[in-house]
């Protein structure tokens, strides 16, 4: 899948939070909160209503007003084009996760529902095999200098160890995709 907009992370979580149901900035900040978003993604109470104005400036999300307590509020939903736009950087997210610590890829697995079962296991596919391929060279490098110091052989057993974690869990995933456990979610397919 090609991005059709190429969005930020902010973007990416504003967005996917907006997706999940129509929102206002107060609600998204609540939502951030209670689901402890702050301690795996970079976003600020603050940058909350700057980031929707990107997003509604790009057409990703547009608004409606209500009117609570003699106040007037935006609503932000996702426009088809934001949904298209969220569905692809998932995927292309999860594609291109090669075992490194990855605020997106923590925000594109909430995300997985957008895509559908076969997009779901092509992308993870795609990543295990670039992460063996990364493995087996870092593997490679070590054997050609058997005699490193610690302090650099452990440059190269520390991620191999990490690789080998995240492909055992990119499995773990695709075998649950395959047998039909469930991935819940609220957000709709547009």
């Amino acid at each position: 899948m090609k991005m059709m907009e190429e969005i930020s992370h902010k973007q990416f979580v504003i967005l996917g939070l907006v997706a999940e149901s129509p929102s206002h900035a107060y609600s998204i900040n609540q939502r951030i909160e209670e689901r402890g978003m702050r301690d795996w993604t970079a976003i600020g109470k603050s940058s909350i209503y700057r980031i929707i104005i990107e997003l509604e400036n790009a057409k990703l999300v547009e608004f409606y007003e209500e009117e609570v307590d003699h106040r007037k509020r935006k609503v932000y939903t996702i426009t088809d084009y934001g949904a298209k736009t969220l569905k692809e950087k998932v995927y292309n997210v999860i594609k291109g996760f090669i075992g490194k610590n990855d605020e997106d890829f923590y925000v594109a697995f909430s995300m997985l529902p957008l895509l559908s079962t076969e997009q779901m296991i092509e992308a993870f596919s795609y990543s295990i095999e670039t992460m063996k391929s990364h493995k087996l060279e870092l593997e490679n490098m070590l054997k050609v200098n058997p005699n490193f110091p610690i302090n650099v052989s452990g440059l190269f057993i520390h991620p191999i160890k990490i690789l080998e974690t995240d492909i055992l869990f990119m499995e773990w995933v695709i075998e649950k995709i395959n047998g039909g456990d469930d991935i819940d979610s609220k957000i709709p397919d547009k």
